[in-house]
């Protein structure tokens, strides 16, 4: 067994050129733009000439609620992808990118680990291929022609105090969350209210992640609506005269990029959308592109099932017409435990008892999950502290849920760990047995939408929202918007909204703060809760860590 660190590994990987990887996938070399030796995007010519394909199979991997004892969930997306190389099927990996903000935060990179990652690891935590500050700059040039419009005598009659587009930063900071723009006199504008999100919560992120082309990108971007005038009509990015520059600016970015595992096979990393406060998933793109590529594909969605896979479902199949033929909910022993009520110091003896007392935040997952018609594996992401009889546990109380749980140890040996699981799943989809349909319907109200969630999903009692909320919501029904799903803004370590709540809450509240129209992206967000759309930094963020050695090589980014 390996002592090597994460990072050790994946600086000690022999990489193939990317045009090698691409071949694969039956790129050719001059549809691939290499940014450097290991990473490139695909051209937008390829992939209109590859619709006619027929589609590989689509396998999603989701979790339990995250706990500091960890599950591995873009890990075991890896391992899996490789496990099924290893077993002869063409399968590819598709992921999200990594904001700076966890990065230089708490939760560190997020390229995989151990012998299941994604490289060149440091590039995909860092700059990556500048789409994020693509991202970031389309959206700021908005916020930049709002108020210079204004300035320049408001002819679209904007009210001032009905601006709704903030800016964003791709980093964590407090103390941008409200702020106050336009001071020091007349020069500079007329002084309002607003504040900062970060990047990933952007609209103009999750329309990068759902157009499916340059032209539908444009049409999303346009529909933003930025303001009110004083009669309450909506006020659009394509009436700022906005919509083009900022395609020209996320041109390039709307290219999927394509990199490799550890062990030489493609993973596309495109867009990157929070789980707990946007829809969690990567790109529509990177994903139909990779069907057309790929028997076999292989992506996550972020955090728990509750929120990353119920949005995956409810809004990206949706959107882009797709189906999952099978799901592979994470899990580790360690978690178990914790959900059984050990604190995180105490994790190493065993403990079945713990481990079956905290099954029940697993179980609820399965059966949220099976709620959409969808086949359910669960992996064991193996830790060296797991005892035989605390994995059995595992095994039987999956069995008692009408699912499976199989022991992973990609971590360790890479797609050795996997090849059961990528055996099972391989046969689960080719049976065909999945009858997947979302949560709700299109047609069902906004307010009932958020209530099909709240009590399907979190199992919550009520939704509380106060009759601002609620007016809100028909005024969006009447202005055509209806239809749209609703994305769920809410902490992701419990099924309910207070964030100390573990395992399986019944007899919970859902307060709504807040909800934002997002007509570019189609959807509603609903903010539950205390969650912030600008992230702060913990009390030792990561970045403390974060330097060059001697050799120049980045340390501390694990």
């Amino acid at each position: 067994m390996s002592h090597k660190t994460d990072i050790e590994i994946a600086r000690a990987a022999h990489k193939q050129p990317i045009q090698k990887v691409g071949e694969k996938l039956g790129i050719p070399s001059e549809h691939l733009l290499p940014y450097g030796h290991d990473k490139g995007k695909v051209s937008q010519d390829f992939i209109d000439s590859v619709q006619g394909n027929e589609n590989g199979k689509l396998i999603l991997v989701t979790a339990i609620n995250p706990t500091p004892a960890g599950e591995g969930k873009t890990t075991t997306t890896v391992g899996l992808g490789d496990g099924l190389n290893r077993i002869g099927k063409n399968a590819a990996v598709c992921i999200r990118e990594a904001s700076l903000g966890p990065c230089f935060g708490m939760k560190g990179g997020a390229a995989g680990g151990g012998y299941a990652q994604v490289v060149p690891m440091e590039d995909m935590n860092l700059h990556f291929t500048g789409d994020f500050h693509a991202i970031t700059t389309a959206h700021n040039l908005l916020s930049a022609m709002i108020d210079n419009h204004i300035y320049w005598g408001n002819d679209l009659g904007i009210d001032e105090r009905r601006v709704v587009w903030r800016r964003v930063l791709d980093m964590n900071d407090r103390a941008l969350r409200d702020t106050v723009t336009s001071l020091g006199g007349v020069a500079n504008g007329f002084p309002r209210q607003t504040g900062f999100d970060i990047t990933v919560a952007s609209e103009v992120m999750a329309i990068l992640c759902l157009a499916r082309d340059l032209a539908d990108l444009q049409d999303r971007l346009g529909d933003i609506i930025v303001a009110y005038r004083r009669d309450k009509t909506a006020i659009t990015c394509r009436e700022l005269k906005a919509d083009g520059a900022m395609t020209v600016l996320l041109k390039d970015a709307m290219q999927p990029n394509l990199v490799q595992t550890l062990e030489n096979n493609p993973a596309f990393v495109h867009g990157g959308p929070f789980a707990n406060i946007a829809h969690g998933c990567n790109s529509v793109t990177a994903t139909t592109t990779a069907l057309k590529l790929a028997d076999y594909v292989v992506t996550e969605a972020g955090f728990g099932a509750d929120l990353g896979a119920e949005k995956f479902m409810n809004i990206k199949c949706r959107k882009a017409g797709l189906a999952p033929d099978c799901v592979v909910l994470v899990a580790t022993v360690r978690a178990m435990k914790m959900n059984g009520g050990v604190a995180k110091a105490d994790l190493g003896p065993e403990n079945v008892q713990a481990v079956q007392d905290g099954c029940d935040n697993l179980g609820r997952h399965i059966g949220n999950l099976k709620s959409f018609g969808v086949p359910v594996v669960v992996a064991i992401n193996h830790f060296v502290t797991d005892t035989d009889a605390e994995v059995q546990a595992i095994k039987d109380y999956a069995e008692t849920q009408g699912s499976e749980a199989i022991l992973c140890q990609h971590w360790e040996k890479g797609s050795e760990g996997t090849v059961e699981l990528a055996t099972r799943v391989s046969e689960i989809a080719e049976s065909g047995v999945s009858q997947f349909a979302p949560l709700y319907r299109d047609e069902m109200p906004l307010f009932e939408k958020i209530e099909r969630i709240a009590k399907s999903i979190y199992r919550a009692d009520e939704v509380l929202a106060d009759a601002k909320i609620r007016n809100q919501l028909h005024e969006w029904e009447a202005a055509g918007y209806g239809e749209l799903p609703v994305c769920m803004a809410k902490t992701q370590y419990s099924f309910s909204t207070d964030p100390t709540l573990r395992g399986a809450p019944l007899g919970h509240s859902v307060p709504v703060r807040e909800v934002r129209l997002s007509a570019g992206a189609g959807f509603i967000v609903v903010i539950c809760g205390e969650i912030m759309t600008m992230p702060g930094l913990p009390s030792r963020p990561a970045a403390e860590a974060i330097k060059l050695n001697a050799d120049g090589d980045i340390e501390g980014l694990f």
